[in-house]
């Protein structure tokens, strides 16, 4: 896999964050400010609440049947990832607090420049011991800098000084990057297809676990808060749907791990029947008026 994960997942990256940064605008980072309490709370559930869910499922679950450290530390690899590209088509179509979920991906997936290596290099001492390969600090900022947040201002820029070329482009671009997003994760399964199988019976009910817990944690967050069900869709979506990519990226490319990739891979197959039974169920049932 040297040169897809060198080159054309670096690359497939990089685009699919570019797509994200066509539909953004200056106003959807000041909606922060606008949406404080909605925001803070979406940022709580995936920055804090969730990878604080994936340690205590990963450590009762390595107690429990014994997991392999290699994957424990993909579980924690994968909980440190933004959502993405999938959880803001999602909240559109659930009809959730879509600008609210566009926001909270923005953002946080900037903010994973810092918070990916503290959270990864954290799992890499607990599971693996201090003596293990860790991502260098720098190399890595510099890398997932360059991988998500440069080609987001690109995108920016572009919808900023050439707005009709963006509009034209961002709805092709999006669907061009969703579809990578399913050839990455196809690509990933197909390699490592031994490795996965097996695995699969070790990974696939904790990944399933994380989950359906993340995305009931978003929403009962939100509910138990008194905001309204649209953006309880956009935090439930958000929190419980990570950027898959992102994960096999870190994974494959700045750790080399074969094994490090197997939770990304299974969870993004997972996520594809829990996410949409989810959102079917929320368009079966109508909102109720405030």
């Amino acid at each position: 896999m040297g040169v897809i994960t060198q080159i054309v997942l670096p690359l497939a990256l990089a685009f699919m964050m570019f797509a994200m940064g066509l539909a953004l605008v200056a106003g959807d980072f000041r909606r922060v400010a606008l949406q404080p309490k909605a925001f803070a709370v979406g940022a709580v559930c995936q920055m804090l609440l969730l990878p604080l869910i994936a340690l205590a499922l990963v450590l009762g679950w390595q107690a429990s049947f014994g997991l392999d450290p290699l994957l424990a530390v993909g579980f924690l690899i994968l909980a440190a990832c933004p959502g993405g590209v999938t959880s803001n088509l999602l909240t559109h179509f659930a009809k959730g607090d879509t600008a609210l979920s566009i926001s909270l991906t923005a953002v946080i997936s900037l903010a994973s420049v810092v918070t990916i290596p503290f959270i990864v290099n954290f799992a890499i001492d607990l599971f693996l011991g201090r003596e293990a390969v860790h991502l260098p600090l720098g190399e890595t900022v510099a890398g997932i800098f360059a991988i998500t947040t440069v080609p987001v201002l690109i995108g920016m820029a572009v919808r900023r000084w050439a707005p009709a070329v963006a509009l034209r482009a961002e709805p092709p671009a999006r669907l061009v990057a969703a579809g990578l997003f399913v050839l990455i994760v196809a690509g990933a399964v197909v390699a490592e297809w031994d490795l996965l199988q097996a695995n699969f019976a070790d990974v696939g009910a904790a990944v399933l676990a994380l989950n359906l817990t993340t995305m009931a944690m978003g929403w009962s967050v939100a509910r138990a808060l008194r905001l309204d069900r649209r953006a309880g869709i956009a935090i439930s979506l958000e929190t419980g749907l990570q950027n898959g990519t992102l994960a096999i990226f870190v994974a494959a490319t700045l750790l080399g791990s074969e094994a490090m990739i197997v939770p990304a891979g299974v969870y993004s197959l997972i996520m594809f029947f829990t996410a949409g039974a989810f959102v079917a169920a929320l368009l079966r049932r109508p909102a109720v008026p405030a």
